[in-house]
């Protein structure tokens, strides 16, 4: 069997719950692993994708320890998708009026 692996980075602006883990993991830039298989017995090359991980790197007194924490494609939109409206919602909210804006 043919497999490959692929990295790419992904960036939350604010804290985030993964599915299937307790807590919050802190807003910044996540490493994503996707590992993909060959599809064999076609006319033309396909891959299909078998697993998808976040990488988390420790912090405090966890520095230096990595969790490859595996992930779907649709939990992995949906955390992305809340991280956006967060954001939205706090960009242009009112409580996010600066001092001066608010005296205008």
């Amino acid at each position: 069997m043919n497999t490959r692996s692929s990295r790419s980075k992904v960036t939350f602006s604010n804290a985030f719950a993964q599915p299937g883990y307790p807590g919050y993991l802190p807003a910044g830039t996540y490493e994503l692993i996707v590992e993909e298989e060959l599809l064999l017995g076609l006319s033309f090359e396909a891959w299909r994708r078998v697993s998808t991980f976040l990488v988390v790197r420790g912090k405090g007194n966890r520095v230096g320890s990595i969790a490859m924490r595996p992930i779907t494609q649709k939990d992995l939109e949906l955390v992305l998708r809340r991280d956006r409206i967060t954001t939205e919602t706090i960009k242009y909210s009112e409580a996010a009026l600066s001092p001066l804006e608010d005296l205008q």
